[in-house]
């Protein structure tokens, strides 16, 4: 089933670009031409199964497709328009999917119902840059019952559930998002979430740092109301790293990504069985006996290699860091150079964090059917600009699922265009989010009500104590019974009865 064969011709318009350069960089973007850019990436899978959604890819009536939302007029019953969604009729769908994720989100169910009547986010005005998956969508109805308003919009072209966007649009939220954006949908959905009349946010929910570089770049006066910023991901922690050194960051920030709860749960459980799901769905691989590297060992890489070993698969790591490195040879995988294997590995799967980790030269390398992916939040692991050329061939298998083709006929299979594969491919474990979904919310209450001077402008990790107190909400789920410490036994450990339990500096 190969269709829409097609060459990339090399111009100022070709190919899709999304990195972005702080200090004194230059920043570049190329899109698409329009009339591709601007339509959705999705396909119908057929004209019958119009009255159920996949969670994996949301599909919509082909006819559809040939439409920019952002040329629709859609309504939702309230008669509001404040938002920009693939089809506001797919709303009753997403709702469904939204209540099973409350299942088995109780962290963040439980926090809803014992604020809610206190409102601890009260005033806060909120825009928000992430997935818009299902278990977003809690979050944002969670921020909402706290007393926050909220406008939200996608931090990946690839990953939002259309139906669930179209829920949270006829619920009230105003969102801008779809599956298949083009580069220039991607920035203008952010911009209607902070450029509005009357509205301006006090709080930033980033996932990748795209939507605090904009406010940055277009509109830096907004930052002399906003209280703080919660970032999620490694790449945009990074960023503000990078913005606190230079002296420009210019209010707190509290980094999630290197909390305990997202660390040692999101990034190691949830890439643990997500990247199965990823690979399986694209490309039906039977996992047995294929060699596989790996390319970084920290949490990301530990739960990919840790799959994928259960499941037979000959997995080797490439890794910087000689801790990391010690951790995967005694573990049992064989430590190399990407070089050393790439002529006969049979998937390269990259979660750095870095750029050009898999460049030109190792693509010629690859062998026939060598499947290529990322796990990591960023487009730049993986050289895919350097695949656009006129000698090279593109052709769409399925949706996210692109045969690159030499001249001499080898190919290798490219997922989500060297995006985010779980989150573009197929879906991630709703507990595991309801982990880190509760920290991000949790960072936000504190931010938001701490007094003036508890925060300066840098960037800050969640205090040890509510790293316990999100742990400890989703321990019920396992009928757990935590072990208490007597007064002999705090008093000879130093410790509270109630926590925290670890000092600041242990690593689990």
């Amino acid at each position: 089933m190969l269709g829409n064969k097609k060459k990339y011709i090399v111009n100022g318009n070709s190919g899709i670009r999304a990195q972005i350069q702080f200090a004194d960089q230059k920043q570049e973007f190329n899109k698409r031409p329009t009339k591709i850019g601007r339509r959705s990436l999705s396909r119908s899978i057929s004209q019958s199964s119009t009255d159920s959604y996949s969670s994996a890819a949301s599909y919509t009536d082909s006819s559809d497709d040939e439409t920019s939302p952002r040329d629709k007029q859609q309504k939702n019953s309230k008669g509001s328009s404040d938002f920009c969604v693939k089809n506001i009729k797919q709303a009753e769908f997403g709702r469904r999917e939204i209540e099973i994720a409350e299942q088995e989100m109780p962290a963040l169910m439980a926090l809803r119902k014992r604020a809610q009547g206190e409102k601890p986010l009260a005033g806060a005005k909120i825009v928000g840059c992430t997935h818009i998956t299902a278990q977003t969508a809690v979050l944002m109805e969670t921020l909402g019952a706290l007393g926050a308003q909220c406008r939200w919009a996608a931090c990946n072209i690839y990953s939002t559930l259309n139906e669930v966007a179209a829920a949270l649009a006829e619920s009230g939220f105003p969102v801008f998002a779809w599956k298949g954006e083009s580069e220039d949908d991607f920035w203008w959905c952010i911009d209607r979430c902070v450029n509005v009349e009357g509205w301006q946010p006090n709080m930033i929910l980033d996932d990748g740092g795209d939507l605090t570089h904009w406010i940055y770049k277009k509109y830096p006066n907004m930052f002399k109301k906003i209280k703080g910023i919660v970032e999620e991901s490694v790449t945009g922690v990074h960023r503000l790293y990078q913005l606190s050194k230079a002296g420009k960051l210019c209010v707190p920030a509290m980094n999630v990504n290197d909390s305990v709860t997202k660390q040692k749960f999101d990034n190691l459980y949830c890439c643990r069985e997500s990247i199965l799901d990823g690979l399986k769905r694209t490309t039906d691989m039977m996992f047995g006996g294929k060699q596989v590297v790996v390319c970084g060992y920290g949490e990301v890489g530990k739960g990919c290699c840790a799959a994928l070993k259960a499941m037979g698969s000959i997995v080797y790591v490439t890794e910087i860091d000689p801790i990391c490195a010690l951790q995967a040879c005694m573990d049992g995988f064989r430590l190399v150079k990407l070089n050393e294997v790439i002529r006969q590995v049979d998937i390269v799967i990259t979660c750095t964090g870095n750029k050009n980790v898999v460049t030109r030269e190792h693509l010629d390398r690859m062998k026939n059917s060598c499947i290529v992916c990322n796990m990591g939040h960023s487009n730049t692991e993986i050289d895919v600009a350097s695949l656009r050329t006129p000698e090279l061939t593109w052709e769409r298998v399925r949706s996210q699922v692109d045969h690159v083709i030499w001249p001499d006929g080898k190919r290798i299979v490219l997922l989500a265009e060297g995006r985010l594969l779980n989150l573009s491919c197929s879906t991630v474990p709703t507990f595991v989010l309801s982990i880190t979904a509760t920290t991000q919310a949790l960072a936000l209450i504190e931010l938001y009500n701490a007094p003036e001077g508890r925060y300066k402008q840098d960037v800050y990790l969640l205090p040890k104590k509510m790293d316990e107190y999100v742990a400890s909400l989703h321990l019920p789920t396992f009928d757990a019974h935590l072990t208490e410490l007597t007064d002999e036994q705090a008093k000879y450990l130093g410790l509270n009865k109630n926590g925290p339990f670890k000092p600041n500096y242990y690593r689990y």
